[in-house]
């Protein structure tokens, strides 16, 4: 079985609802950095304070400029559609655009919705919806080798580390695949799991079909989902280090960041400590699990503030460590560490 997205109408229209933290719309973040060509503009409700820097379009201006689809551009904790949304959803389809969405609330779910796109002839996509028939996880020995980024939290780069380091190892001419687990990475790579989706008895079983079978010099970077220290989502995310059976893990953690997002009365995992307990989980299906190194988001750090960072968390872990958006020498000694 191949996982895989229906084929999805673009370019795209962004929507941000009322979004006000900025963690809550790594979905229309990543369309942005990582899709860019397929993004015509962003459209919000007066409430929302977050943007994606995108033209400020009204549904009727996007189609205008060739828009075809709605994309909701938010997870927010729950993976809800809030009724303050429905009105402008509607107003996109009357507009002449589909309605993608990968929440957990489900678009053909909602009986407002579904009405509107039966009356105006559009589709809805519901891309959180995983394929029928996933089998529960064996934990058997897969051909092929697996990397799987994993993290301190939530919404601080496991996705952006994945792609960065798959299109890294396939500039150096490696067979190197990216393997996407949640909403965002299945629109911007076109197949996967949405892992968070699955019945629990099967969220393994599904890792293993995100990441089959492959001749042995393929490697699949697995995109992480929350963190084994998350009060909600570390099943998730034991499932997915289960599942995958990773030869080699990269730690992704935020700098400054000292709260659980959206949990304030939990701090942050120290690196150490993910290293530890990834390791020990891990080696449930793959005793030889090993940490290739760390990713840190220094995005909202001065470039001299984030080398120091960089090079001080190195010396600390005698593992590598960079930021994969900035790149540089520091990445390339990660990228090192991922083949070896």
């Amino acid at each position: 079985m191949e996982p895989s997205a229906p084929a999805l109408p673009g370019p795209y229209l962004i929507f941000l609802g009322d979004t006000t933290e900025p963690g809550f719309a790594k979905t229309a973040f990543g369309l942005r950095d990582w899709a860019r060509e397929r993004c015509v503009g962003e459209y919000a409700l007066a409430e929302a304070t977050v943007t994606a820097g995108l033209p400020l379009l009204t549904p009727r201006e996007a189609v205008g400029k060739g828009a075809r689809a709605l994309v909701i551009g938010v997870a927010n904790p729950g993976g809800f559609i809030p009724d303050a949304w429905v009105p402008p959803l509607i107003e996109a389809m009357a507009a002449g655009l589909d309605l993608i969405g990968g929440m957990h609330s489900r678009l053909t779910d909602m009986p407002p919705i579904r009405e509107a796109a039966r009356r105006h002839g559009r589709e809805l996509f519901d891309i959180r919806t995983p394929p029928p028939d996933i089998p529960v996880a064996t934990g058997r020995k897969r051909t092929g080798r697996r990397l799987l980024t994993v993290g301190t939290d939530c919404a601080l780069g496991k996705k952006y580390t994945a792609l960065s380091i798959a299109r890294g190892l396939a500039a150096r001419g490696l067979d190197a695949t990216f393997r996407a687990s949640g909403q965002t990475g299945i629109l911007i790579a076109g197949e996967g799991i949405a892992i968070d989706s699955v019945v629990s008895d099967f969220a393994s079983g599904a890792a293993e079909l995100l990441s089959p079978n492959a001749a042995p010099e393929h490697i699949d970077v697995i995109e992480g989902q929350g963190s084994l220290f998350h009060p909600s989502y570390a099943s998730v995310s034991l499932a997915l280090l289960h599942g995958s059976q990773p030869d080699l893990f990269v730690v992704c953690h935020k700098p400054g960041r000292e709260r659980i997002l959206g949990h304030p009365g939990y701090t942050l995992p120290s690196i150490e400590d993910v290293i530890d307990l990834s390791i020990r989980n891990g080696r449930l299906t793959n005793p030889a699990i090993r940490c290739a190194g760390v990713s840190l988001a220094t995005n909202e750090l001065a470039e001299a503030e984030a080398a120091r960072l960089i090079a001080e968390t190195e010396e600390r872990l005698s593992l590598p460590v960079a930021d994969p958006i900035r790149g540089g020498p520091a990445f390339e000694r990660l990228l090192d560490a991922c083949t070896s």
